[in-house]
């Protein structure tokens, strides 16, 4: 299982970081050791300062396929849920002032907590989902599917046409403004429409 990620996607997060809209999707990679499920607690770790949450919609990958044509990519993920992207962002800012790849600003144990994923058919419109996330309550991201640069199937041609997507490979789609940083003690609740999806501390 790989985990593909989506950087760039919504124009007002670009915005917000000062950075360029892409002409194509930029695509990074998160390894498995990413991954937190089920709720575990997100623990800070100590050679960073400053972590940022980035909420995004996720894609799982049903079959496998390559060279995908948009308009059979529906035909290649079976659900959605949420994840967090976070990002130490210190090491990325110091990655990218020297021109560097920032692999592990985005790659670190446990940067990707993802949720428990709902089926296609909850969905009647895939371009119209809503999405937030809470910090302590307080909602700080809020987004939707039709806010994206590039859609589902855009992102699963795209990505197709230089990597070969495997049955339960993880697409992180991108994720709206509103990005900060988390502290020890924080709690984050995701939702997917009205269905609570993540609910976990930082320790």
């Amino acid at each position: 299982m790989k985990i593909l990620a989506i950087g760039r996607n919504y124009a007002e997060h670009i915005a917000e970081l000062n950075n360029e809209v892409p002409e194509e999707p930029v695509i990074f990679f998160k390894p498995d050791t990413a991954v937190l499920r089920n709720n575990e607690p997100f623990y800070y770790p100590e050679y960073t300062n400053d972590v940022h949450y980035e909420a995004e919609l996720i894609l799982r990958i049903s079959r496998e396929g390559k060279n995908i044509d948009k308009k059979f990519a529906y035909k290649y993920y079976d659900s959605i849920g949420l994840g967090i992207d976070f990002t130490a962002r210190d090491l990325q800012s110091k990655a990218k002032a020297k021109g560097l790849p920032w692999a592990l600003a985005k790659g670190f144990n446990g940067s990707a907590p993802i949720s428990d994923f709902l089926p296609l058919d909850q969905f009647p419109d895939l371009q119209n989902i809503n999405f937030k996330l809470e910090v302590n309550g307080e909602t700080k991201q809020q987004g939707n599917s039709k806010m994206m640069l590039h859609t589902f199937d855009d992102i699963i041609a795209y990505i197709s046409r230089f990597i070969t997507l495997k049955t339960g490979d993880i697409i992180f789609t991108g994720t709206p403004a509103g990005v900060g940083p988390v502290q020890i003690g924080d709690r984050l609740e995701g939702y997917v429409e009205d269905k609570k999806l993540l609910d976990f501390e930082v320790k």
